[in-house]
């Protein structure tokens, strides 16, 4: 019969096999051991995602989908299986519903230049939220300004949480679009999405996810959800950068316009009329990052081994001790304090500002991220410039966060 010590080891055993996974983690910074608190940002790779990439250029570097020769077939194949991969990974109904972009950034930009730019008209109205990243704020004020349509934006409260009854209070019949965040990269805070995109399907509204924060958390099933978009980025996957997802309704994708043109996205063109290719191709114009897509279907393959079960445990772990130390220190106020979080922490440190604090933790090799964490308006609201945030993954541990707290409390005393 296993034994809870039993369990202990076990779990033991895997995160330092899971710490080996991960190359970077053994450098040193200034001397001192790397402590990696910035994954909100970007996540580090896996050494099986590194040599799928290595292998990708040393035994099948080609275009895709266009030679007819040995390399051309295989680096298509690996490609479309990790279209596969993603189809699977998000439990979506078809793989032409999978669209490989730059990033979340880029698939918001696309929804945005092709639906929206089909759909909206003058006066018509856009909601997102107070929590949204400059990328799913921006793309939607500049279409408002080209179709001199309206963005409604969803409050927050004092923890962090979205007012529920304000956004249920923002539709009418001009509402045409709903674009919203999964998690904050900022709060932390976990949207309550299913009953979001159910509110808004129940006004008839079409309603994009911005997954960019969640992907990597927690399971996520754009059918059991029935979201009409769902975007988000590779490289915070533990996969590589420059390459993201659009998971699109293929009824919405197939009604919506090229988003640029070029090779791959055309079936014929002649100088007087050009045919579009079919999905997912129609929205992949150009030589796509090959090696990025390859890569994002191993970090896939990786997370999976990893499992579900053991990130969520260790992550809802790390932020329960993070939460319980950092509150310990009466100088920190942390921003962002919903009932549902995922596992980062921002936080200001009375008077001091978040600049000094990063390049004090970092010379003792903390790395953590300070700024606005380009969420401007959402800093408004809770009165701060900026913050310092602490972000963590499955790869971390409570000594990591101990040490952070220590030499948070020396630059308290230093500036004292």
């Amino acid at each position: 019969m296993e034994t809870f010590s039993d369990i202990k080891i076990e779990a033991a055993t895997q995160y330092q096999k899971i710490r080996d996974d991960f190359p970077i983690l053994k450098k040193l910074v200034y001397g001192k051991p790397l402590i990696y608190l910035d994954n909100a940002a970007t996540t580090q790779k896996p050494l099986q995602v590194i040599k799928k990439i290595n292998d990708y250029y040393t035994e099948l570097n080609s275009n895709i989908h266009r030679g007819v020769h040995h390399l051309s077939e295989k680096a298509s194949k690996e490609y479309e299986d990790s279209r596969n991969k993603v189809r699977d990974f998000i439990n979506a109904e078809k793989s032409e519903e999978i669209i490989f972009t730059r990033g979340t950034t880029v698939a918001i930009n696309l929804v945005v230049s092709t639906y929206g730019r089909k759909n909206i008209s003058k006066g018509d109205e856009i909601i997102i939220s107070t929590m949204e990243h400059h990328s799913n704020i921006v793309p939607w004020q500049m279409l408002c300004e080209e179709k001199g349509a309206i963005l409604k934006v969803v409050p927050i409260d004092d923890q962090g949480d979205l007012i529920l009854e304000e956004y249920v209070k923002l539709f009418n019949e001009r509402t045409r679009f709903v674009s919203l965040v999964h998690i904050s990269n900022s709060l932390g805070t976990i949207n309550p999405v299913k009953e979001l995109i159910e509110i808004a399907h129940k006004n008839q509204v079409p309603i994009l996810i911005d997954g960019a924060q969640a992907i990597q958390h927690m399971p996520v099933d754009v059918k059991e959800l029935d979201c009409d978009f769902y975007v988000f980025s590779a490289h915070k996957l533990y996969s590589p950068s420059g390459v993201g997802v659009l998971y699109g309704k293929e009824k919405f994708l197939e009604a919506m316009p090229p988003y640029q043109g070029g090779g791959d996205m055309i079936r014929s063109v002649t100088f007087e009329k050009t045919l579009y290719n079919d999905l997912p191709f129609k929205f992949e114009a150009g030589t796509p990052n090959i090696e990025g897509a390859i890569g994002l279907g191993a970090g896939i393959d990786y997370l999976l081994s990893v499992g579900f079960d053991f990130v969520m445990a260790q992550e809802n772990n790390l932020l329960a001790h993070a939460t319980q130390v950092l509150s310990a220190i009466p100088e920190v106020r942390i921003i962002g304090k919903a009932l549902k979080k995922s596992s980062l922490i921002s936080f200001v440190v009375g008077d001091i500002h978040p600049h000094d604090i990063g390049s004090l933790l970092d010379r003792q090799g903390i790395a953590i991220r300070t700024g606005h964490h380009c969420t401007q308006p959402l800093m408004q609201r809770f009165g701060v410039p900026a913050t310092s945030r602490a972000s963590f993954s499955f790869y971390n541990s409570t000594e990591e966060i101990d040490f952070l707290a220590v030499e948070l409390k020396k630059i308290i005393h230093m500036f004292s």
